[in-house]
């Protein structure tokens, strides 16, 4: 780290949803961290949220799409705090639509700022590590990164890309005998603003697929992945079944999806024609971390506390083990010499 006790952190998509709650986790160990987004309003509130955590923070405002802002950025954090030692790269957009009523205009947006903002921000952050050959780069993924779902192809695609990019660049630096951290967190359904704020062409207003979980567990995760040096971390429940069964079963889940995959992201609730998108501008208000299904999602995933914990873990099960064998052992003794 550039300082004891003060790691200087880069976060984009910083405004809102994961990007706000894990700007808020390094806050909490008085990290200094770069603020990046379109938002300015959500900015601001996040730079309070830093401050009251007992953080530092400096926003800019960036459009990650764009490749000169993305390395201004990066200049601006290191001349207000110094080397950067963790950039996650978290900014995205999406669109809700069938892949027959998409543009060619959504999918260049989503394309730019989903995945090429993640090549971008790992641009950057590389120029700035590579000669000190030191530091952590998170992509913050998705199931989706390994199993496309109806209604959001460009999306899909995207995670898709950010894997392959993220592999790729990965084997570089081992080549290299690098020592910077690459790493990937693939994340479950979360409640965050996206949909509130995403394009969409849907009849119903989109909700994330069950189960859902809060922002604050994949700011867990990450800052876990972090400190241990993980490539890839998988969280939650579901996003273990949805990459594993992906592997197993794809056909199935093809079938699986085009008969329930439609629903499952829709509410009950008539779409808004007239309602902002932030596919274009940064939407005018601050969402902040979490969307509105607070009464839905789930605060903790037990699949991630036991992937943080699994040595602990492996030696309570070994433990029981030897406990029951021991008392098996003992009976078995017992009734032989009855």
């Amino acid at each position: 780290m550039s300082e004891a006790n003060s790691e200087v952190v880069v976060v984009t998509g910083a405004s809102a949803g994961v990007g706000r709650a894990t700007a808020r986790a390094f806050a909490e160990r008085g990290a200094k961290i770069g603020l990046l987004a379109r938002g300015e309003d959500g900015l601001e509130d996040a730079r309070k949220d830093v401050e009251r955590a007992g953080g530092e923070a400096v926003v800019v405002p960036t459009d990650v799409s764009d490749p000169d802002a993305v390395e201004a950025a990066a200049e601006t954090v290191e001349d207000a705090f110094g080397p950067i030692d963790v950039w996650v790269n978290n900014a995205m957009v999406s669109v809700f639509s069938p892949a027959a009523e998409m543009t060619s205009d959504d999918y260049r947006r989503v394309t730019e700022v989903t995945y090429l903002g993640y090549v971008y921000g790992t641009q950057a952050a590389l120029d700035r590590m590579r000669p000190r050959d030191d530091g952590t780069i998170v992509q913050v993924g998705s199931a989706l990164a390994y199993r496309g779902i109806p209604l959001q192809s460009a999306y899909c695609g995207a995670k898709h890309a950010i894997q392959g990019f993220t592999e790729s660049v990965r084997t570089e630096l081992i080549h290299d005998d690098c020592d910077v951290q690459l790493s990937m967190v693939q994340m479950p359904a979360m409640n965050t603003p996206q949909f509130e704020w995403s394009k969409s062409r849907l009849p119903r207003k989109p909700q994330p697929v069950p189960p859902i979980y809060q922002p604050e567990v994949a700011a867990r995760a990450i800052l876990w992945t972090i400190d241990n040096g993980k490539d890839e971390m998988w969280v939650g429940r579901s996003t273990l079944k949805a990459i594993l069964g992906n592997r197993l079963i794809p056909r199935r889940l093809d079938n699986y999806l085009a008969r329930g995959g439609y629903e499952a992201q829709l509410t009950d609730e008539p779409t808004d024609p007239d309602r902002e998108n932030n596919l274009d501008e940064p939407v005018s208000v601050d969402y902040g971390a979490h969307g509105r299904f607070d009464e839905r999602a789930r605060d903790r995933s037990y699949q991630l506390q036991a992937s943080m914990h699994r040595r602990a873990l492996a030696l309570f099960v070994g433990l029981a083990a030897a406990i029951a064998s021991a008392i098996f052992g003992r009976r078995v003794l017992s009734d032989d010499r009855e």
